[in-house]
């Protein structure tokens, strides 16, 4: 997947957010949206995503035609959802469900990558012992390990990460490092953040404070 913007802008009322961004995302690549707090991070991401839109440019969302090995296709933005996964820590999960009834209800909407079970995930997370408990009396840390869970281990190519390792101890930060490790190489990676820790592993760094004009 490639994700193109081109002279893209978004404002909220009578402020720019960011303007004249031309940047392309490509596949197998890692991406960091770096800058202040409050400075626009999240909203570039959200955009990337589809659930918000450009008040002006535009975004284009290209499959690879494999075979030709070109970009020749454009996914329409009612598509775009099932192409990419967000992990941010204001993303709700569904608390009155226990974690494997979560898993087996996002497994419906979006396939796991090859390999993967609900049963192998909840034990690549280390929530073994919490697998019958409703999410609603998880830690934050063990919530946002079922927040990331559901980006990374759905099968798409795009996988996009607001604060990913917010409420994390320095096990969760440990764990988070390894599923990046371990199944991100190959897709397009961007991660919103002013932390190292949660970008240090991308070689490309975007500072959203450059487009504020």
């Amino acid at each position: 997947m490639k994700v193109s913007l081109t002279d893209a802008g978004k404002r909220f009322n009578r402020d720019w957010i960011f303007r004249h961004l031309t940047y392309t995302f490509e596949e197998g690549r890692s991406y960091a949206i770096i800058g202040p707090n409050g400075s626009g991070k999240s909203t570039l991401l959200q955009v990337l995503s589809g659930s918000m839109m450009l008040n002006e440019g535009n975004i284009q969302y290209s499959p690879p035609d494999r075979r030709a090995g070109i970009f020749n296709k454009q996914y329409s933005i009612e598509e775009v959802h099932q192409h990419v996964s967000i992990c941010a820590p204001y993303l709700e999960v569904v608390e009155e469900m226990t974690l494997k009834e979560f898993l087996n209800f996002h497994h419906g909407f979006k396939p796991f990558l090859p390999g993967l079970s609900v049963e192998k995930i909840i034990s690549l997370l280390g929530l073994e012992n919490a697998v019958n408990k409703q999410i609603r009396y998880y830690s934050s840390g063990m919530k946002q390990r079922v927040r990331l869970a559901q980006a990374i281990f759905s099968d798409v190519p795009v996988i996009l990460l607001d604060e990913p390792c917010t409420n994390f101890d320095a096990a969760g930060i440990e764990l988070y490092h390894q599923f990046i490790n371990d199944y991100c190489k190959n897709r397009l990676v961007v991660v919103s953040s002013n932390d190292e820790v949660d970008y240090g592993f991308c070689k490309e760094r975007i500072n959203i404070s450059d487009y504020k004009k």
